[in-house]
C-alpha cells in the first residue's frame, strides 16, 4: 500500500539480541499492518548518524535507536530538527534518555510497541561546539549530559573490557584513579549574556536531563522540555567537601526530593556544588581537557560552546 507505515531500526549489533528483536518486530508489523522495517547497522566508524540519515531519506515514520547511549546520541544528532520521531529500544549500561523519560528498559515487546504506536513528544536537544588545540573544531548533539574534568577523565580511564562485563561497576576503578588526580579545571566561564568570570572546578556538567544510573539525581531541576540547560560546577576542596557534595546529590536530591512534597523541602547550600541554568554556555580552558557527551569520550578541548535547541527532537513515548 502506498501509504503503508514503515519504521527503520538503527542498531548496534553488539548490544542487541538480533534474533529476539526481529521476531518481536515482525509479529508487530503483521499485527499493525506496517511494512517491513528497514534494518541499518552501526559501525565503529559510524555509530549511527549515517544510518539515521539513510532512514530519513527513505521517508520512514519513526527511527528506532537500538543500542546504548552512544547509539541514541548519534541517531538523535541526525534526527534533530527533522520532525521524524525517535523510538528507543534501550540496551547497554546507561540508557539515560530512556531513564529520564521513564520508559521501560527490559521489555523488548513493550519498547517496540511504544515506538510504533506511542505518541510524539517534543523535547530539547543540545549542541556542543568543541574547539581543539590545533585550531580545528567540531559540533555534536547530546540529549542527556556533557561534561569535562573529573567526569570526562573518569570515562577515559574506564576499562572497556571491564565495562562490558561489570557495567557501571567498572567506573568504580576509574573513579579511584581520577580522585587521586589533583588537577583542577581553570576556566573562563560565560553563561548567556552575563559577564565572563574565572572558575576553578573539578568537574563542570551541562545537562538536558537530570538522572544518572542507579537513579542518582544529579540535576534535580532539569527537565527535557524546559528550553534551558542545567549546569553544575563541582568544586570540593577537602574530603569534607566531597562528603557534603555526595550527600547532597545522593541523599537530598536522590531521596528527599523524591518523597511526597519533597520539592518543597528547603534546599541545603553546599559550597562545593554550584547550580545554574541558561541557554548558552561558553567555556575557555587554560589547557586542553577531556570532554564527554552522553557518556562517550570526545577527546581534548581547549574550549566549548554549548547551546540548547528547544523542542528540536521528537521522541516516541507511551500513549497517555
Amino acid at each position: 500500500m502506498a501509504n503503508q507505515h514503515r519504521a527503520a531500526l538503527v542498531y548496534n549489533p553488539v548490544k542487541i539480541d538480533e534474533q529476539v528483536v526481529r521476531a518481536s518486530l515482525t509479529a508487530l508489523e503483521e499485527e499493525l499492518g506496517w511494512a517491513e522495517t528497514l534494518w541499518l547497522e552501526t559501525s565503529v566508524e559510524d555509530p549511527g548518524q549515517g544510518p539515521a540519515r539513510e532512514a530519513l531519506e527513505a521517508g520512514v515514520d519513526v527511527v528506532l535507536a537500538a543500542g546504548g547511549d552512544g547509539t541514541v546520541r548519534a541517531v538523535a544528532e541526525a534526527l534533530r530538527g527533522s520532525g521524524t520521531a525517535l523510538g528507543l529500544l534501550p540496551s547497554g549500561t546507561g540508557n539515560l534518555l530512556a531513564r529520564n523519560l521513564q520508559l521501560g528498559l527490559a521489555d523488548v515487546d513493550h519498547s517496540l510497541r511504544v515506538a510504533l504506536t506511542g505518541q510524539d513528544r517534543a523535547i530539547d536537544a543540545a549542541t556542543m561546539k568543541i574547539r581543539r588545540e590545533d585550531g580545528s573544531s567540531s559540533e555534536h548533539t547530546f540529549v542527556v549530559m556533557a561534561g569535562m574534568g573529573l567526569d570526562a577523565r573518569m570515562l577515559s580511564e574506564t576499562d572497556d573490557d571491564l565495562k562490558k562485563k561489570a557495567g557501571w561497576l567498572a567506573y568504580v576503578q576509574a573513579i579511584g584513579r581520577v580522585m587521586r588526580d589533583p588537577n583542577e579545571l581553570k576556566v573562563r566561564f560565560r553563561l548567556d549574556e552575563n559577564e565572563p568570570r574565572q572558575v576553578r572546578a573539578h568537574t563542570i556538567i551541562v545537562g538536558n536531563c537530570g538522572t544518572l544510573p542507579a537513579n542518582i539525581l544529579l540535576l534535580p531541576d532539569a527537565a527535557v522540555d524546559d528550553g534551558v540547560l542545567d549546569i553544575v560546577v563541582l568544586r570540593p576542596e577537602t574530603v569534607l567537601g566531597w562528603i557534603q557534595a555526595l550527600s547532597k546529590i545522593i541523599w537530598e536530591n536522590g531521596v528527599l526530593r523524591r518523597l511526597p512534597g519533597g520539592k518543597n523541602i528547603p534546599k541545603s547550600k553546599v559550597q562545593a556544588l554550584v547550580y545554574s541554568t541558561g541557554k548558552e554556555l561558553d567555556l575557555r580552558l587554560s589547557k586542553p581537557e577531556e570532554v564527554e557527551l552522553d557518556g562517550d569520550p570526545f577527546g581534548l578541548a581547549v574550549g566549548v560552546r554549548v547551546k540548547v535547541d528547544p523542542g528540536s527532537l521528537v521522541v516516541r513515548v507511551p500513549q497517555d
